[in-house]
């Protein structure tokens, strides 16, 4: 049954005081070198892709992203017929407000199919539901016969903590009580984000485990952000030296939380770090860089899972800041990393440690080939007469 907690602080742990502070020193800490190929991509990127967010330019930085950041269309992202995708606006957490869900699967693919519930990244500042669609759809829902709802939460500052958590839920228990409509399989969803959207994704799984609701048979979390105090050794070592440094992220937080921000009233519902109860989660996949900000927060919540008798699988990609694999792609840290995720969501959709991918769909991802990185793990609406639903292309008929 599902209902809601009296107290998050209760149920998904109470909140702790947070870790103890850096020592001093007379230096700052030496970030570890970059990984040469991933230097040359951060370097084209020029000056600018270090400027941090900061509340004075957040407003300004957020006008840019959405002139400048991709939005395909439902004719784009169809791919030329080799997807079904459609739009949704389902109901939000409360009265009145609405939730948009992009959906797509692989077309004419039939029978339930395991669910990829995905959040997008961007600090909870910036991105959209759209833009990861590609990616997604070409590196997950084609191989392995994936359905995908990428979730348009709404952002801060203008949502603050608790709204985009609580949309999210209520778009996830939204699908599973559409599960057949939709043609997805209620019993094999995986949580998804990268970033922000990683730290909402490990959320989600405290949420629906604490109020009884969806149950997700995995967590992917890409790069995570998962800890409001940015009090790790990572936070400053990177500091002035990570694409999302710890300006940008308290930047982010501060956004998120408002007036919470800087307090010890922060629910582990905002910030994952906080929780002190990790047990009884779906399996996780982190993976972080180890020149990245978010490094530190991302290794302890796989330690955390473990301690809590959980299973984790953790990467840790030397030489690489974050989210390095969007701007390197080609790179032989970025192609392990993909191959990495990608067996990971085999095993964990895979029925009884069976083939989760229609031979149709199915590939075989290579081993990897490059050493030297850490690897820890354990072992919808209806149509008028009733039918069910199917997606319509960007022309409004039904695909055959």
């Amino acid at each position: 049954m599902d209902h809601a907690p009296a107290d998050p602080a209760r149920t998904a742990g109470t909140t702790d005081p947070g870790p103890p502070a850096l020592p001093a020193g007379p230096c700052a800490p030496v970030p570890p070198p970059l990984d040469p190929e991933l230097r040359v991509a951060l370097d084209a990127l020029g000056p600018g892709a270090m400027e941090p967010f900061t509340p004075g330019n957040l407003a300004e930085r957020q006008e840019r992203d959405a002139a400048a950041r991709p939005r395909p269309s439902v004719r784009d992202l169809c791919a030329d017929g080799r997807f079904e995708v459609a739009e949704l606006c389902v109901p939000g957490a409360a009265d009145g407000r609405r939730v948009t869900l992009v959906s797509a699967r692989p077309a004419g693919a039939e029978g339930p199919l395991p669910l990829l519930f995905y959040l997008h990244g961007g600090g909870m500042v910036v991105g959209n539901a759209w833009s990861v669609l590609p990616k997604v759809l070409r590196e997950w829902a084609l191989p392995l016969g994936l359905a995908v709802l990428s979730v348009a939460y709404p952002l801060a500052p203008h949502a603050r903590y608790p709204v985009p958590v609580e949309d999210c839920y209520a778009a996830l228990r939204w699908a599973v009580a559409h599960s057949v409509t939709l043609g997805i399989d209620a019993e094999r969803i995986v949580l998804g984000g990268r970033s922000a959207g990683g730290g909402l994704a490990a959320a989600l799984a405290l949420v629906a485990r604490d109020r009884g609701g969806p149950a997700p048979i995995g967590q992917l979390l890409l790069c995570p952000m998962l800890d409001d105090r940015g009090a790790t050794f990572s936070a400053a070592q990177m500091a002035g030296a990570d694409i999302w440094d710890r300006t940008s992220n308290a930047t982010a937080w501060q956004a998120l939380l408002g007036e919470r921000y800087g307090t010890r009233d922060v629910p582990p519902y905002a910030a994952p770090a906080r929780a002190t109860d990790l047990t009884r989660l779906p399996p996780a996949y982190i993976e972080v860089g180890s020149a990245e900000t978010l490094r530190d927060e991302g290794v302890a919540y796989a330690d955390a899972i473990w301690r809590a008798g959980g299973r984790a699988e953790l990467h840790v990609w030397p030489g690489a800041f974050h989210g390095f694999d969007s701007f390197a792609p080609g790179s032989a840290l970025g192609q392990d990393a993909r191959e990495a995720r990608t067996r990971w969501l085999r095993r964990v959709l895979a029925p009884s440690g069976g083939v989760t991918a229609p031979p149709e769909l199915g590939f075989a991802a290579s081993q990897l080939t490059r050493a030297g990185h850490v690897v820890t793990s354990d072992g919808a609406p209806r149509t008028p007469r009733g039918a069910p639903w199917r997606p319509r292309t960007s022309r409004g008929r039904r695909p055959r």
